[in-house]
């Protein structure tokens, strides 16, 4: 009699975080594709920030799901933004793995389980996927080089293809083990979003250096086969979005490097700068010379877009060492409990 090797898939937590009304439909599809995933997820935690309505409204649409324990509408517990959000999921997550999806992007359906397989080596403390831009408009601006896909939170042009270690992960494509919290603490408030206020970031690459430095062994991985499409709204389409966000990413860097020092904070923004961006530059302007639409946009797109970045750091900088900026970021204490992993495989 022989007998085949039974895996069981872990227990993974999803936590959406929203915060308008605005989205409404967005947010209907981004909780149904983590409903109709390949390997289930154990609960959907969608984290409201400080919205009673659409927290009501919420609670109201899935109130047969909260019965059962598979989807839960949450108040975030802490200040407004998108860290105390995340923080407050993280917090009542009941799954060994926490798993972080926008909530105007959807998963393809084989994305927890292309999550959970990196996690049978038990140093992988984080896994990220691969983004791809659903644009409003049908297809992208001519202008817009994908070395710059990060101004609409999706993976860019110069992050390594396949599997690979990166030093961290994309927040609205990510997932790590609950112990790495515990390791580290959670998302750091002081950076990061805050609803339609200005386009901050970062907060995932602050938690995860953090991360490396609490666990030296620590492994982080991208790996793309775990696809999610995010959408970009006619707004972020334009070319003055592209500078704002430009611009705020450079505010986040100052941040990031005032809470982890400069050196791990731009570690890989010097590689990205000093190697990937000047290759665009050049296929942009190879493209324009070949008679191709949109080559010398995306030559000079890279060039604002480097100086903004550059501007936004510099101030932020300048900022940060005047304005006694500090960050919190945790321990986060369990509200949740680990359960028995739902629609476990053999």
């Amino acid at each position: 009699m022989t007998h085949r090797h039974r895996r069981l898939h872990r227990p993974f937590s999803v936590v959406i975080c929203v915060y308008t009304e605005d989205r409404w439909e967005d947010i209907l599809a981004a909780v149904d594709s983590v409903r109709h995933q390949s390997l289930p997820a154990l609960e959907i935690l969608v984290v409201v920030d400080h919205n009673p309505a659409l927290l009501a409204r919420l609670r109201r649409e899935y109130g047969e799901f909260a019965a059962r324990g598979e989807v839960r509408a949450l108040a975030n517990a802490g200040v407004r933004g998108l860290s105390a959000g995340r923080n407050t999921g993280i917090a009542a997550a009941r799954g060994e793995i926490v798993a972080f999806l926008d909530d105007d992007a959807v998963a393809g359906r084989d994305w927890l389980r292309f999550f959970d397989e990196s996690y049978d080596d038990p140093r992988v403390l984080a896994v990220g996927g691969r983004t791809l831009p659903a644009w409003a408009s049908g297809r992208r601006p001519v202008w817009f080089p994908e070395e710059f896909d990060w101004v609409v939170g999706c993976t860019y042009r110069g992050l390594p293809a396949g599997k690979a270690r990166v030093r961290n992960v994309l927040g609205g494509n990510a997932s790590f083990r609950r112990s790495a919290f515990d390791a580290a603490g959670g998302f750091a408030t002081g950076i990061g979003r805050d609803g339609d206020k200005r386009p901050l970031g970062c907060e995932e690459t602050e938690l995860c250096i953090r991360l490396a430095r609490a666990v030296p062994d620590a492994v982080l991985l991208i790996d793309d086969r775990a696809l999610i499409r995010h959408k970009v709204p006619a707004a972020r389409e334009r070319f003055g979005y592209f500078r704002t966000r430009a611009y705020a990413e450079g505010l986040s860097k100052a941040l990031v490097a005032r809470s982890v020092g400069a050196g791990k904070g731009l570690e890989s923004e010097r590689r990205y700068a000093t190697r990937v961006l000047p290759a665009g530059v050049v296929r942009g302007l190879r493209d324009a010379l070949r008679g191709r639409p949109g080559g010398l946009g995306r030559a000079g797109a890279i060039v604002v877009g480097v100086s903004a970045a550059a501007g936004g750091y510099v101030l932020g900088r300048y900022r940060a060492r005047g304005d006694g900026a500090t960050f919190s970021s945790g321990p986060i204490e369990r509200t949740g409990h680990l359960g028995s992993p739902r629609g476990a495989v053999a």
